[in-house]
């Protein structure tokens, strides 16, 4: 992972020129000279199906929308690992993979190793960010609110009487070098390098399967699909390699325009000044990137809203379609789907509920990814690390605090919807479609159908499947362990004496699990905070070590309330 704008050493036949701070004793004479921050990567001569030969100067439309299929193929494909999915029947390419080559991303490097292998198979030209330099002192560039600057970039360029560039040692380079730091930076940077991506319109052009979506807390998506009613639908990758789905909600943050979050579209790139070898490939040349101004649907309206009131004013941007004010996420939806909507509250909640039911499977798949490696049987540490959402090693790869934050934040963005959803219908808005009599009545219709359809297990510290339901989980939901140091029974929260009997913990591990119940009702993720705590720090509450209580995420008490308390819940809901 690359998250500062210093070089990684130990990685053999890369040539830097340019590179700041570089002596020039340390630059090869063995290429021709690039720009300024061009990372040119030569690699040993390689059999044929590995070969990254250039065949086309650019991106065409053609291109685009071929990708656009084959991140929708992915999507809608049962892959659950980046390796699967690259060697799943729905890769239409699979069967040009090099043997013995295994793919490997997380969620930073998803989009990059999914653009770069689609380039590779196709001849086109591909390159990445590889080193960025923070505008502001930082401990990690991955969240620095000033946000980043591109300084390097790697490209593939080959040259004559040279073999051509490895596609799979490209990839990994991606793999070693990209982080989210990549994706932190203002949309309407000028200093350094163009970064790989623009920020787009918001409308059912600009918002497409390849689009990438980035969080401020340290994750990022590729969207596979957009439905007409504007439900964009992602998938992700995480630290065990795993691929997972989602639709775009309120776990993606709004934040200001230097963190650099949200929709991104691929900046277009031309290699130039190329000739062509005898075999017809490109040989040569150099990169050149579109600008911003050039970009016909780059846009800053996403951070500022288009309120002309507030034009550069993020925090007090509002949003409209069609003359109606609405939320960002709002917003988002109709923009995309290209019309004002009109919710069914009865769908949207049986959606809402089916991505959650959703959500708990990947989780299984996480927790056993961290007890088939052993870590719940390794001594806990005298500490939790630096920063538990944003770290290294095995907590990065087997934790879940991130997943679960994002999995409660799902949780409350249900029962705020099915508050909204409530007051719109009895306040009679033309914003809703409902053909009933008894709004609450019918919801708690869907919403208990839905949980009953819904269910995991887990296997016990003895080998046993445990069997929890929708209803199970969401009573424990704030009491699921994110630390993989924990056994099984922890992680799904597991409280009964029945239930524990088979977990092996010792009473320090029970400690830390006690101790970190503050960290665990806390949905919001803190990069920004250290929180490298000890036991008896935790158990004192210090500054940054959670909250006390956890949000409300009751759908049935909702449902249950005397009127006059939803319609309390939802001007709360408003304000907020």
């Amino acid at each position: 992972m690359r998250i500062s704008g210093f070089r990684l050493a130990g990685f053999a036949g890369v040539v830097v020129a340019g590179f700041w701070g570089l002596p020039a004793s340390a630059q090869s004479t063995a290429v021709p000279p690039q720009a300024d921050g061009v990372e040119v990567a030569q690699v040993a001569p390689s059999a044929s199906p590995r070969s990254w030969r250039l065949l086309r100067d650019r991106w065409t439309a053609t291109d685009e929308q071929a990708y656009s299929d084959f991140i929708t193929a992915i999507g809608e494909s049962d892959c659950r690992t980046t390796d699967q999915c690259l060697k799943h029947a729905a890769n239409v390419y699979r069967g040009r993979n090099p043997r013995g080559v295994n793919f490997y991303a997380d969620c930073a490097d998803l989009p990059y190793t999914l653009r770069g292998y689609f380039a590779w198979m196709n001849g086109l030209p591909f390159a990445f960010a590889s080193a960025v330099a923070p505008n502001s002192y930082t401990r990690d560039a991955r969240y620095v609110a000033s946000g980043n600057r591109i300084i390097e970039k790697t490209v593939v360029v080959n040259w004559p009487g040279q073999s051509p560039m490895d596609g799979p040692d490209m990839l990994r380079r991606v793999s070693n070098f990209v982080s989210t730091a990549m994706y932190r930076y203002d949309p309407e940077e000028t200093r350094g390098l163009k970064a790989d991506h623009y920020s787009t319109s918001i409308d059912p052009r600009s918002i497409r399967p390849g689009t990438n979506i980035y969080d401020p807390n340290g994750h990022v998506a590729v969207v596979y699909r957009v439905d007409p009613d504007g439900r964009i639908h992602y998938i992700d990758a995480h630290p065990d390699n795993s691929i997972t789905r989602g639709v775009y909600g309120r776990k993606f943050v709004r934040a200001r325009p230097t963190m650099g979050a949200g929709f991104k579209n691929w900046r277009p790139v031309q290699l130039v000044g190329a000739t062509r070898a005898a075999d017809g490939s490109l040989v040569g040349g150099r990169y050149e990137y579109t600008s911003n101004a050039e970009l016909a649907d780059f846009s800053v309206e996403q951070y500022f809203g288009n309120d002309t009131v507030n034009k550069r004013q993020w925090q007090g941007g509002t949003f409209a379609y069609d003359g109606q004010r609405l939320d960002y996420y709002d917003w988002v939806r109709n923009a995309v789907a290209g019309r004002s909507l009109v919710y069914d509250p009865l769908v949207e909640t049986r959606n809402m509920m089916r991505g959650l039911c959703d959500d708990l499977t990947y989780r299984v798949y996480a927790v056993e990814e961290a007890i088939a490696a052993g870590i719940h049987s390794k001594p806990q540490p005298s500490r939790l690390p630096e920063n538990i959402y944003g770290t290294s090693g095995e907590w990065e790869t087997y934790s879940t605090p991130s997943r679960d934050a994002r999995l409660k934040t799902s949780f409350v963005e249900l029962r705020d919807e099915v508050v909204r959803f409530v007051g719109l219908v009895e306040a009679g808005s033309d914003r809703v479609k409902y053909d009933g009599t008894d709004i609450r009545a019918d919801l708690l219709r869907v919403y208990d159908a839905e949980a009953a359809a819904c269910s995991i297990a887990y296997t016990n510290s003895a080998g046993q499947e445990i069997s929890l339901g929708f209803d199970d989980v969401h009573a424990r939901l704030f009491d699921l362990s994110f630390d993989p140091y924990h056994c099984v029974e922890r992680r799904w929260g597991a409280s009964s004496r029945e239930e524990l009997a088979s977990c092996r913990d010792g009473s320090e591990k029970r400690a830390w699990y006690e101790a970190e119940a503050r960290l665990r009702n806390q949905t919001e993720r803190t990069y920004d905070v250290r929180m490298d705590f000890s036991l008896a720090q935790l158990r004192s509450g210090v500054n940054g070590s959670g909250v006390d209580a956890p949000p409300d995420t009751d759908v049935t008490a909702v449902l249950t309330a005397p009127p006059t308390q939803v319609r309390a819940d939802l001007r709360q809901a408003i304000t907020e």
